[in-house]
């Protein structure tokens, strides 16, 4: 009895795993699995950006599919420019440009990772005060453009920043001079 309990409790849990997508510890993670999530993890939604996000924290759940999880965040570009933090958004984007490229996948898929990087940004934007949003949806084109045309947020120049800082109001630009 104790023994058939076993069975079948384990033999739900790899059904479980299988219809969820999970590997288990013993079955390789194969190409099309780790494009899978690849691709879940890298679209323009927020669930998309949280579920990354989750995972990003909890990283060894996911060793069996070997992701690259390196980042130089924005590059070159500062990661909080006048104070707006784009960090999180520059490492969900280079995720996915490092493990694309790994993938051999890169070019497919190089215009959707741009865009949920913008999407990324604007998510960040919307948090601030509508005050202060007008400059930051200004940085955040800028950088997208940066990615979207020359591959890298390290096209940003300080001329875009302060182009961005004169969108603050008086009181907020004198803070962030």
């Amino acid at each position: 009895m104790r023994r058939r309990l076993s069975t079948l409790l384990a033999s739900g849990a790899l059904a479980l795993a299988a219809v969820l997508g999970v590997a288990s510890p013993a079955a390789a993670v194969t190409t099309t699995q780790k494009l899978s999530v690849l691709s879940s993890w890298t679209q323009t939604s927020a669930t998309s950006y949280n579920a990354w996000n989750n995972a990003r924290l909890n990283k060894a759940a996911w060793s069996d599919y070997a992701f690259d999880w390196s980042t130089d965040y924005c590059s070159s570009s500062p990661d909080n420019p006048l104070g707006f933090n784009f960090n999180l958004s520059c490492y969900r984007h280079d995720f996915g440009y490092r493990n694309y490229k790994a993938m051999g996948q890169f070019s497919a898929n190089k215009s959707r990772l741009d865009s949920a990087f913008y999407e990324d940004l604007k998510r960040v934007c919307a948090t601030y005060s509508s005050l202060v949003r007008p400059a930051c949806y200004s940085l955040a084109w800028t950088y997208y453009q940066a990615v979207s045309v020359f591959g890298s947020v390290a096209a940003v120049k300080q001329a875009d920043i302060d182009r961005a800082a004169r969108l603050l109001p008086d009181a907020e630009r004198r803070a962030v001079a």
